[in-house]
Order: structure tokens, then sequence, then C-alpha cells
């Protein structure tokens, strides 16, 4: 028989781990949500990418990727960035911790599987194109997010807004990013109402 793994049943914790743990949230988020809206960000970014801008990408590896890109909390929790970035100290000690708990996650897994693993839940072995890719599908996830608890008036969230928006005026840079905010951002505000009476 083969040896039991717990990879999966730490993964499974995913909904019990809250974001923005430091702050008030109208509409709580957990980081299996997160990380699956990321998904689906990242997968249509590499669409677009490869439909538009000459793009040579798997849509489906950006998902995975994006599926696995908090792995790490499932050992430590979340932890917000104005804590995680406050010093250098500080942030050179998350990173390790972060890098620890990716390594104990990929050990979790039976021997013969962690090849397969390892290019995905260790972040330092992901290509960097995916990397970069995912890493802008998390960033506009965050900013919807800030954007959502604005429009239900938490204003705990003006300065993740403030901070989000010269971020994705630099990843306009990447032409898939300029694209998706441009096509895909604007309704994700509305109202279910105003939503059905959209065009598509």
């Amino acid at each position: 028989m083969p040896q039991a793994s717990t990879f999966l049943a730490w993964l499974f914790r995913m909904p019990l781990i809250r974001r923005w743990s430091l702050m008030f949230c109208v509409k709580p988020e957990n980081v299996a949500e997160h990380s699956h809206q990321v998904a689906i960000v990242a997968h249509l970014l590499a669409v677009i990418k490869n439909r538009k801008f000459d793009g040579d990408l798997s849509p489906e590896k950006a998902a995975t990727i994006a599926l696995y890109h908090e792995c790490s909390e499932t050992w430590l929790g979340d932890i917000v960035s104005p804590v995680k970035y406050s010093n250098p100290q500080i942030t050179k000690e998350f990173k390790l911790l972060e890098q620890a708990a990716e390594q104990q996650c990929l050990a979790s897994l039976p021997l013969e599987l962690q090849a397969d693993f390892a290019d995905l839940v260790i972040q330092q072995n992901i290509d960097p194109t995916y990397a970069q890719l995912v890493k802008a599908a998390d960033i506009i996830c965050a900013y919807l997010k800030a954007k959502d608890e604005l429009a239900h008036n938490n204003h705990e969230f003006d300065h993740v807004v403030a901070k989000m928006e010269p971020k994705l005026e630099q990843l306009r840079q990447q032409p898939e990013v300029a694209y998706f905010l441009d096509v895909f951002i604007s309704s994700c505000n509305h109202t279910l109402d105003s939503l059905a009476q959209l065009k598509r």
C-alpha cells in the first residue's frame, strides 16, 4: 500500500483561511475563493495574450499555477501586506517562512508525485512569464475586492484602492492587462439587475 499523504487535506483547508484578517470586511473572503478568482483572471490574461498579442502561453497552465499560488498559506495563514512589507527585515523573514511552507507542502505529497508539483507550489521554480501573469491577476483580484468593499461603504479599503491604482497603471504596460482592464473591469461592481441589462 502507498503511504498516505496529507497534501489534499492541507489544501482543502483553504476555505478556513481568512484574507484581509486585520481589516473589517463587509463580505469576508477566504484563500480558496481568492485562488479561484486569480485562476480565472490568469486564464483570461493568457488567452488574451495569445489571441491579441502574439503570445504562446498555456491558459490551463496559468490557471493551475494560480490555483496553487497561495499554498504556503495553508501552513501560515494570510499575512496582510502592511505587516509583511512593513520593513525589510520582516519582509525577508516572512519570505523565508513562505519558502519553508512551500517545501513542506511539496513534501506532503508522495515522493513519486513531487516532481509534477515542484513547479506549481514552489514559487521560485515558476517560469517568470507565468509568474508575472499570475501576479498581475493577483493584483487585479485584490483591487476588485477592495472596490467591492468600497461599494458597500467600507472605508477600511480606501487606502487599499489608493495603493492599488498606481500598480494597475504600471501593469497596463503589459498589453494583455490593459485589454483586460478596459474590457472586463467596469462591469465587476454592477448590481445583478444592471448586469442583466448589459448586452454582454
